[in-house]
């Protein structure tokens, strides 16, 4: 592991300030309340800077890709960790720009930007690990499968989104948001999870150069794709199609019925750990 570059660790205050030389962020308190270990930040080779954690312990380590808006505070994220710890193993957690509590506006990314993040992040794991990717993390993992094949040990994805930008957004929008997008270059989503997404034109047009789904992709490893049957953000279709379209000989696909996006009942954070380990036993 590399030195650590920054450091915070609060509990009493309402805005606490994590610095290194010239640089501070300052945190809100919500992002306060939901902080429950120390943060560490690197700066990525497109300088970039963002927030992770990591727990030593034994290889490969566990990678956990969050995904769209989310952050390494989650449910699944720290039940994961915590799995990690009890079983002696190497875990990573990390915020992409934009996201939790790392640096960036979250208007001005985009998957690619997000792609890289993650690349940047697994150069903090020794040889290559399983990744976890939860939505759009499971998007982003197929790319590093990719484009990093040497760095994917394992890979399991919980409702996973690949190509949502093109497939869900873009062919979901009306003529007038799309007319909206084109010469405002963003429109605003409703959401189910807070504030309304405000989509920008860069997600949609840079997002075409990231699809995994059209050309062959090849998961040459343990493969363990998760999808609840009442998710109303990824339709169970998008799994049975992932799995139709990856290549690989260790693949399988498991539907939970009744389990929505979240996919954070105990029951199902059961299930990721124990996919998890299911895909250890097979390296």
């Amino acid at each position: 592991m590399p030195p650590r570059l920054s450091l915070v660790n609060v509990t009493f205050a309402t805005v606490a300030l994590v610095t290194k030389g010239p640089f501070m962020v300052s945190l809100s308190q919500n992002q306060i309340k939901g902080i429950s270990s120390v943060i560490d930040f690197l700066t990525t080779p497109q300088g970039r800077r963002i927030a992770y954690n990591y727990t030593n312990g034994a290889l490969p380590a566990v990678v956990f890709l969050g995904g769209f808006k989310s952050d390494m505070e989650g449910t699944k994220a720290i039940h994961l960790e915590d799995w990690a710890k009890a079983q002696g193993r190497a875990f990573l957690r990390f915020d992409y720009s934009g996201h939790g509590v790392s640096d960036g506006n979250f208007e001005d990314g985009a998957i690619g930007d997000w792609f890289e993040d993650a690349c940047a992040a697994l150069s903090l794991v020794e040889g290559p690990a399983v990744l976890v990717g939860s939505s759009m993390g499971g998007w982003i993992s197929l790319l590093v499968a990719r484009e990093m094949p040497d760095k994917v040990a394992g890979l399991v994805t919980i409702a996973a989104a690949p190509d949502f930008t093109e497939d869900s957004m873009w062919n979901g929008f009306s003529a007038a948001q799309k007319a909206e997008l084109e010469s405002k270059g963003k429109v605003a989503l409703p959401s189910d999870y807070g504030d309304p997404y405000i989509i920008t034109k860069r997600l949609i047009e840079e997002g075409r150069n990231r699809l995994v789904l059209r050309s062959p992709l090849a998961l040459p490893f343990p493969v363990r794709f998760l999808q609840g049957t009442a998710d109303a953000d990824v339709d169970q279709s998008v799994a049975i199609r992932l799995l139709d379209h990856a290549q690989g000989k260790d693949m399988r696909l498991t539907l939970v019925k009744g389990a929505d996006h979240r996919f954070s009942t105990p029951e199902c954070l059961s299930l990721i750990s124990y996919s998890v380990t299911k895909v250890l036993s097979r390296l």
